[in-house]
Parts: C-alpha cells; sequence; structure tokens
C-alpha cells in the first residue's frame, strides 16, 4: 500500500502526534489553512467515510475530535470540520480535518 497515512501510522515517516491511542491518530496538516489544522483519522486503513461501518470507531472518532476542540481552546473561537470524500480527498484515508479558529464565523 502507498498511503502516507499508513506511512506516518508505521513510523516510516515520521511525524510528531498530538494524540495517539490503538485506533486512533492525530497530528498537524503540512499544510494548515489556519493556526489549528489537525488531521483526525483511524490508523485502521478505510479509503473514505462510507467505508466507516464499525460504530464504535465512529464514536471513538467523535470523542477523540471533541476532546481536541477542548484542548486547543476552540469552544468559543470557532472551528470547522471537514471530511472530504468521493474521490475529491488528497490522501485517499479516511481523516477529519479540525481547522479554527474562525473567529466566530
Amino acid at each position: 500500500m502507498n498511503c502516507i497515512f499508513c506511512k506516518i501510522r508505521d513510523r516510516e515517516i515520521p511525524k510528531e502526534f498530538t494524540y495517539e491511542d490503538e485506533d486512533i491518530m492525530v497530528f498537524p496538516d503540512i499544510n494548515p489553512l489556519k493556526p489549528i489544522h489537525l488531521l483526525v483519522m483511524p490508523k485502521k486503513h478505510l479509503k473514505d467515510f462510507l467505508d466507516l461501518k464499525d460504530k464504535t470507531l465512529l464514536e471513538k472518532i467523535k470523542n477523540i475530535i471533541q476532546k481536541m476542540i477542548k484542548e486547543q481552546k476552540l469552544e468559543d473561537k470557532g472551528y470547522r470540520l471537514v471530511i472530504n470524500g468521493g474521490g475529491t480527498q488528497i490522501v485517499d484515508h479516511l481523516h477529519v480535518h479540525l481547522v479554527g479558529p474562525l473567529g466566530g464565523v
């Protein structure tokens, strides 16, 4: 597999993790749109959001995103969550962009 996120997961490409556990990894986007631009993703390679069938994994992703919003102090500063899919994603590995602050927009 030639997935850059899987290579990061497997430590073939060095990366500083903001959060990591047995199922989820979070790290800064290499081309941030805002001061905080984190990528939250399952370690298991899922190509697209439509491939996410595991309700436990979905719940865990949600909980980690909420944790990151609070840790990054974005609750009252504005943030955006984005999931690209259907071929629009640059890397074909399910990931959620957490971007902020957005100045309350």
